[in-house]
């Protein structure tokens, strides 16, 4: 929702902001790797119960994982594997993150809290899954009022401010509630294709 909001501006404040990443040769995919390196360190921080570590480790990666596609674009080397590639590398810092929590509380015996953050990490894998799936299917998949973007921005102010169960719940709920809003909107979009697909072969569409 917050790039859908944002758009090509971003572009524009990322090369006003950081104007000299964009006089450099830095490949854009070393980027990647190093915002999921960095984003990595704060699952790790967040296992130790340093929050305020690991709430900053997110909001560093996730800057480096917002410039990577602007530089890709300013140098022309978007390509399909630099796509796949953040793409694959995102689901990992995803995973990386919660586990990182999960351990924390785990350490502690807390049950309750594990199995929230266990949810939480379910919703975001099946967030991010369920677009990807969905848009071999049809030909694209718009929607999802909690992305990736607002997940991260939760459990970063989560971290840093202490309130990270709360953050859990938050990251956990709406992400449920995003997923089953992409099931509906899939749902959607591939009963439409099909009543077009069978009027365009003469066939007769079924109420």
């Amino acid at each position: 929702m917050i790039k859908a909001r944002v758009g090509d501006r971003f572009d524009v404040w990322v090369r006003r902001a950081l104007p000299f990443l964009f006089r450099s040769h830095i490949h854009p995919n070393l980027i990647t790797v190093a915002g999921t390196l960095v984003s990595l360190g704060a699952g790790v921080a967040f296992a130790r119960g340093a929050f305020g570590w690991g709430g900053v480790l997110i909001g560093v990666g996730g800057l480096f994982d917002l410039v990577d596609g602007v530089l890709a674009r300013h140098q022309g080397r978007a390509s399909a594997f630099g796509a796949f590639l953040d793409s694959s590398l995102d689901r990992l810092v995803d995973i990386g993150i919660l586990v990182g929590i999960m351990t924390f509380y785990a350490s502690r015996g807390e049950a309750g809290t594990v199995l929230l953050a266990g949810v939480a990490l379910a919703a975001s894998v099946l967030t991010s899954y369920t677009k990807a799936r969905a848009e071999s299917l049809v030909p694209s998949l718009s929607g999802g009022f909690f992305e990736r973007a607002e997940r991260l921005l939760v459990l970063a102010l989560g971290g840093v401010t202490g309130w990270l169960v709360p953050a859990l719940w938050i990251v956990a709920v709406l992400g449920v509630l995003t997923v089953i809003q992409r099931f509906s909107l899939a749902y959607r979009q591939m009963a439409g294709l099909e009543l077009t697909e069978r009027s365009e072969a003469g066939g007769h569409p079924v109420p």
